[in-house]
């Protein structure tokens, strides 16, 4: 991610806000905590990289910190100035992965609501039935604004939304980087048949939600039609759990639960919990729930 710049204004449109520009203005707050001031740009300011400018200008200028979509053809891929920020921070590919709103956000921005909805598959009016008083307010706010400061409610919320989204990428990242340096792929036999498992081994480093962690690494690498299991260490004890991915439909964690070493298998058998931590065991115990 690119690092600090001495950026000290952050330039959006007057008039009404939209959650892309709003976004974008919140990852910049959290990024440079200066203040964010509503008016159209002068071309000075364009020319100026320490005046970063959003979803105005008519320029997409990453080197001057200018960000805008509107120039850009009709037909263009749906893409608005949230997209153009996290495409110059790095973090795009992972948020169009891990954050389900944002491609219907960039539809949304670029195209409108009827086009959205269409794309969707859904009718015009559950796009409306999806708004939230949160979003309405916080837009309401925002664009009643001229200048908005460190300090004053709407900006500090700006900083934690923008704060969140970005802990939140960097840490997806992070775990996924993690499994992939530790990850192991396994090939399982059970009853003629034979399916992939991925087994994440307990480490003197750990990371929170192992689970959700090999579940991204296996949406990132492309893994969704090869694994059916995912084995990782369990955080309330010294054993691991087993998961099946994706809802297998051939495993279930309940044809092994009289097993003395588990603990604990859930009714519906998506998931089982044990003390035994040596990989030949485990692999019986995938085996066992394969049916």
């Amino acid at each position: 991610m690119h690092g600090r710049m001495s950026i000290h204004t952050i330039l959006t449109h007057p008039g009404g806000a939209h959650k892309d520009d709003f976004l974008a203005c919140s990852i910049m707050v959290a990024q440079h905590g200066v203040p964010v001031v509503r008016r159209e740009p002068t071309e000075q300011e364009l020319d100026d990289p320490d005046v970063c400018v959003l979803d105005v200008g008519d320029r997409h200028e990453p080197g001057k910190n200018n960000f805008d979509h509107h120039q850009f053809p009709r037909d263009y891929t749906p893409t608005c100035a949230i997209s153009l920020v996290l495409q110059h921070l790095g973090l795009y590919e992972d948020a169009r992965l891990f954050c389900d709103w944002l491609e219907p956000a960039e539809w949304f921005d670029t195209r409108g609501p009827n086009k959205t909805a269409e794309w969707l598959g859904v009718s015009r009016d559950v796009v409306s039935k999806m708004n939230s008083p949160i979003d309405i307010s916080m837009l309401r706010r925002f664009a009643q604004s001229q200048r908005l400061e460190a300090g004053e409610p709407v900006y500090e919320l700006m900083r934690m939304i923008g704060q969140d989204l970005l802990d939140y990428l960097i840490g997806v990242r992070e775990k996924i980087d993690f499994v992939a340096a530790h990850v192991e792929r396994w090939e399982i036999s059970a009853g003629g048949d034979s399916f992939s498992a991925l087994f994440l081994p307990r480490t003197e480093s750990v990371i929170d939600d192992a689970s959700g962690g090999l579940a991204r690494y296996i949406l990132v690498q492309g893994l969704q039609q090869d694994v059916a299991a995912i084995v990782y260490p369990d955080s309330r004890g010294e054993g691991f759990g087993l998961a099946r991915f994706n809802d297998h439909p051939k495993l279930d964690f309940t044809r092994i639960e009289a097993d003395d070493d588990v603990h604990f298998a859930h009714n519906s058998g998506f998931l089982c919990k044990t003390s035994a931590t040596e990989s030949v065991r485990l692999m019986e115990m995938l085996a066992g729930a394969w049916g």
